[in-house]
């Protein structure tokens, strides 16, 4: 069994646990900093390490297209490729296929789609995908999934699910027929739950995809546009089908605030561009929340972004110097504040794991939350 659940908090259904995949052991609840086209943007695989990353997410969609998967084959796989020796976890793509494709056709088949980098056609089916991920060579796969926005349709919803059903049974028989014996352990692949905002659709795949069995159960098509309420809600409803010893993946969500209230109904992973995207832009996040160190007052602000973070930018840099580098588009900026954008989550992490092995996530919950919010 990949996944082992350690222990459930006693005042709510936060859960610390261990995912074992070939590249190592991974702590959860844990959040996978994401190195979309095969670089966490603006930091070297050294830093995450210093700041604890225990695994990184990285897009099948993405480097298919550049530098290409044969590339990556020569370099002995995405590890290799780009110096990172910890556990992977690879998407699909599937949500960049239907989001950013310049034109798609979508058949039981598979995806028929053009390149939004120069307009190239491409046909993948949910066998292609897995093996492309395969030659990546990483440690957890994601199936190719139909991701719907946010209103979308009942029938709509229910074709897309279906479909999402059919391709993860195809890609679970193209994963056994074409594993790599060459590795260590095996590739852990997951599920992706579909469905919408339907309940029933939600349910129904989630029976589906359990009778299928998978590694690990993820829940797709969230963070689209619905409002939070109800995200939390359809959320909430689809982790009383999901196994107890499986590791669950919220996929994308990416608030502090959001990803306190995910853990503490019962989610194990998370991932989302949020930490970097923001650094670049020269917000940070803080125990008192977000602060965004280009505007004015900061003019002459020599206290650290964080007084109580221990990375290498809140140690070292005030804000008024932060807030210079912006100004004058100096790139260091926007690596600062990204490290220390991804060393605060992953050390939201530690502290939620350590709150949960000592049954009080529920006050730290509180705690955080109150600070977090004071301002």
């Amino acid at each position: 069994m990949s996944y082992t659940l350690i222990h459930q908090d006693k005042n709510s259904k936060a859960r610390l646990g261990k995912l074992i995949t070939a590249h190592g052991e991974i702590d959860t609840p844990c959040f996978m900093p994401v190195g979309t086209q095969g670089t966490v943007k603006t930091l070297a695989p050294g830093e995450l390490e210093d700041c604890g990353a225990q695994i990184i997410l990285s897009n099948a969609y993405h480097l298919f297209l550049r530098p290409g998967i044969e590339v990556i084959k020569k370099a002995q796989g995405l590890h290799n490729f780009i110096s990172w020796h910890r556990p992977i976890l690879t998407d699909s793509g599937g949500y960049q296929i239907f989001s950013l494709a310049l034109l798609r056709k979508v058949s039981d088949e598979g995806v028929e789609f053009q390149s939004h980098i120069d307009g190239a056609k491409h046909f993948l089916r949910p066998e292609d995908i897995i093996n492309i991920e395969q030659e990546l060579a990483g440690d957890i796969i994601m199936p190719l999934d139909e991701c719907v926005h946010y209103p979308c349709a009942k029938d709509y919803a229910e074709i897309a699910m279906r479909r999402t059903i059919d391709w993860a049974m195809r890609s679970k028989a193209a994963a056994s027929k074409n594993a790599m014996p060459n590795t260590k352990k095996r590739q852990l692949l997951f599920g992706i739950v579909q469905g919408a905002t339907y309940e029933d659709l939600r349910k129904e795949c989630s029976q589906r995809l359990i009778e299928i069995d998978f590694d690990g159960y993820a829940i797709g098509g969230v963070s689209v546009g619905e409002p939070k309420t109800l995200r939390y809600n359809i959320v909430n409803f689809i982790l009383q089908f999901l196994p107890l010893n499986r590791a669950r993946y919220l996929m994308g969500l990416g608030m502090p605030e959001d990803i306190i209230g995910a853990v503490e109904i019962g989610v194990d992973m998370f991932d989302c561009v949020i930490p970097t995207r923001y650094g670049r832009n020269g917000t940070a996040f803080t125990s008192e929340g977000k602060l965004t160190v280009r505007n004015a007052p900061y003019i002459e602000d020599f206290r650290p972004l964080d007084p109580i973070c221990s990375c290498y930018a809140c140690k070292n840099f005030s804000r008024a110097y932060l807030r210079h580098l912006f100004n004058t588009q100096e790139i260091l900026g926007a690596k600062l504040v990204s490290l220390h954008n991804v060393h605060f989550y992953l050390e939201l992490m530690r502290n939620i794991r350590k709150a949960i092995a000592e049954d009080r996530f529920v006050e730290f919950k509180k705690a955080f939350l109150s600070n977090y919010t004071s301002n």
